[in-house]
């Protein structure tokens, strides 16, 4: 992957793959481009505020960001239909979901597919068994917020305090292991 980030100044991206884990320094005077299969990137950048949003669920209702902000952790993941990493990761974030729920984590999964794709969107939510709440970005406008490059599965993880601490491309079968200690860290 080529990665490219608004972010100013140095940075670090942690690259993760099958069998390897390294870190690279970005914007720095060794900058590097970064490639490679099957990795999931991070950009490590000082903490921010999410901008906030409101979207429909595939249940009907809504959800308004803001509304969980302070309270405990939230777990934005933007997946699609047609994404396998999306749809095996799936049962992984519910199962953290369900771990962690009683400590305050909040998880929305922010489907990017279009309206034509809504009984998909339906039918995989219910073959997965997905508890967490599904939201319906079908005009994109949340995904232009927080993850313009429309990766997917891409994570946004948002800390107790509301504060904007990771964002994640990708998935891996060592995923889990690295979003967990993330969430532990954002229910702090």
């Amino acid at each position: 992957y080529s990665i490219s980030s608004p972010l100013r100044g140095p940075f670090t991206l942690e690259l993760q793959g099958f069998h390897r884990r390294r870190r690279e320094t970005v914007g720095g005077p060794n900058d590097r481009w970064l490639e490679g299969q099957h990795s999931t990137a991070e950009a490590k950048a000082p903490t921010s505020a999410p901008p906030d949003f409101e979207l429909r669920a595939l249940d009907g209702s809504s959800f308004r960001l803001s509304e969980h902000l302070g309270k405990g952790a939230v777990l934005i993941d933007f997946w699609a239909t047609y994404c396998e990493p999306c749809l095996r990761s799936m049962p992984t974030l519910d199962a953290l979901y369900l771990k962690y729920q009683r400590e305050g984590l909040v998880v929305v999964g922010v489907s990017i597919d279009g309206a034509d794709s809504l009984a998909q969107v339906r039918a995989d939510v219910q073959r997965l068994g997905v508890s967490f709440p599904i939201l319906l970005d079908q005009d994109t406008r949340v995904v232009a917020l927080y993850n313009p490059k429309t990766s997917a599965p891409f994570s946004v993880l948002i800390d107790r305090h509301g504060q904007l601490i990771s964002r994640k491309e990708g998935y891996t079968t060592d995923s889990a292991k690295v979003l967990e200690s993330d969430i532990q860290r954002a229910l702090r």
